[in-house]
């Protein structure tokens, strides 16, 4: 019994999605341990995950974009009236984004 395939993948296409990394990749991923450069993975480590992890974006934009919200600069974290928050402000992202583009 044979196994069927899809149709191979394009080379044009192959060396696009390779080539293509999510920015966040650039910081090492504080949920898996994933280091930079490498991929997220499930708690197995045997997957390797296309998106990463939401905490490693955060962490890609807290190093990268100062916050329009709470007026921190890059690395340090955002905060509400003084209480430090898990992730950063959602304008954060929108300004690590722009740096990265």
């Amino acid at each position: 019994m044979s196994k069927h395939q899809g149709a191979p993948m394009p080379d044009s296409l192959r060396h696009w999605m390779r080539a293509k990394q999510h920015p966040a990749r650039s910081v090492n991923c504080p949920h898996c341990g994933a280091i930079a450069r490498r991929p997220c993975t499930t708690p197995s480590k045997r997957r390797q995950l296309e998106l990463p992890h939401p905490q490693r974006v955060s962490a890609w934009a807290q190093t990268t974009a100062c916050c329009p919200d709470c007026q921190v600069e890059p690395t340090t974290p955002c905060h509400d009236e003084g209480r430090a928050r898990t992730t950063v402000h959602a304008r954060r992202y929108q300004e690590a984004e722009e740096v990265a583009a």
